[in-house]
């Protein structure tokens, strides 16, 4: 499971790196609707909340669902001007492009969150009666606020993109401006990082520092973005736009709606960022966790370091079948050994399994 663009022909100058104040907006919106997605920005969070006017914060609630899950395309409108556009060096600006977009672009990016709505189901709904009606049935199944809002969406777009306008300017001028003024600055700096990165050693490398879940191969023309989602783009008109966020970390998300720019929304300023497991390795490590024998020799050497032959007499198993064990829990890098003279000693990488999840290790260290 990936997601892929198609870069074939694409130039070097082409491909742009620039900082979004309205993407970095939708990334506040979702660390402040979702803050466990975020610790690292629970200071930040605990702050924006406690100041929030109460009339703004009911607001941020109406619709939510934009940018809740992550956020929608709605916060890269230049991706879908037609003929291409960079993001603007203001918020103001990207407004302004914002309401460059078709009502046709706007609705279908809007119902992506609202109803569900995959990419690519056909026309928009806005002209497709049947596909409209199809929308609100999704809405509906998702809740009252959704089918509400997806009614006046299909019915008054004009009016849903006043109310997100102001809703989002007001958001500016409550807590965002002055976050955005801390923030521009190190994504400034990032940006010329990888531009320069990308003028001195090739995409290859920017997109390396981007993130190594991010590979371009070069033979077949092709990005891949290793995630737990399955997309396919091509970069439209020959472009490609990077974009750095400050607040979106663990996040690494693609836009790869038809007719859109492909844009990578890439998280920087984190370390935890330097070797993310590929989705093949968290898939071999939960296999691995998930037999009751390999939970219970995590359980062993979560404490102590221990050899094959300790491990087969504490399980009262054979010392072949424990090593079978051990090289699937070794293969997903979950446990390591050490040499102490003639005796071989395994130990489970807390760190790794931590990672995974807290209540896996609370289990196994009980």
């Amino acid at each position: 499971m990936s997601v892929h663009i198609d870069i074939a022909g694409l130039r070097p100058e082409r491909v742009a790196v620039v900082p979004s104040p309205l993407a970095e907006l939708g990334m506040a919106l979702h660390a402040l609707s979702e803050p466990g997605h975020h610790p690292g920005l629970q200071g930040w969070v605990t702050g924006v909340t406690a100041g929030l006017d109460p009339h703004l914060a009911d607001r941020m609630c109406e619709a939510d669902f934009l940018w809740r899950t992550i956020f929608s395309d709605l916060f890269m409108p230049y991706a879908g001007i037609p003929g291409g556009a960079l993001p603007g060096a203001t918020l103001a600006e990207e407004l302004d492009l914002l309401d460059k977009l078709t009502d046709e672009q706007f609705v279908d990016s809007a119902l992506e969150f609202s109803c569900a709505m995959p990419y690519g189901v056909g026309p928009s709904p806005l002209v497709d009666a049947e596909l409209g009606r199809r929308a609100l049935e999704l809405a509906a199944a998702r809740g009252p606020q959704q089918e509400q809002f997806s009614k006046l969406l299909l019915s008054d777009p004009p009016r849903i993109r006043a109310w997100l306008r102001q809703f989002l300017q007001d958001c500016d001028e409550a807590f965002f401006g002055q976050t955005w003024s801390r923030l521009r600055h190190q994504l400034t700096a990032d940006a010329r990082h990888k531009t320069d990165l990308l003028h001195r050693k090739g995409l290859a490398e920017a997109l390396t520092a981007v993130s190594p879940a991010v590979v371009l191969d070069e033979a077949a023309g092709e990005i891949t973005v290793d995630k737990l989602t399955v997309g396919r783009t091509a970069a439209r008109d020959g472009a490609l736009l990077l974009v750095p966020t400050s607040l979106g970390w663990p996040h690494l998300s693609v836009l790869y709606r038809p007719g859109w720019l492909p844009v990578l929304h890439y998280p920087v300023g984190s370390p935890e960022l330097a070797a993310p497991p590929s989705v093949q390795q968290l898939a071999l490590r939960m296999t691995a966790l998930s037999h009751p024998v390999r939970m219970r020799i995590c359980r062993y050497v979560a404490r102590s370091a221990y050899t094959t032959s300790e491990l087969a007499q504490a399980l009262d198993m054979t010392a072949p079948e424990i090593s079978r064990h051990l090289g699937v829990l070794k293969k997903a890098d979950l446990i390591t050994t050490r040499r102490r003279g003639r005796y071989v000693q395994h130990q489970l990488d807390i760190a790794v399994v931590a990672r995974l999840g807290s209540d896996f290790l609370e289990g196994i260290l009980r």
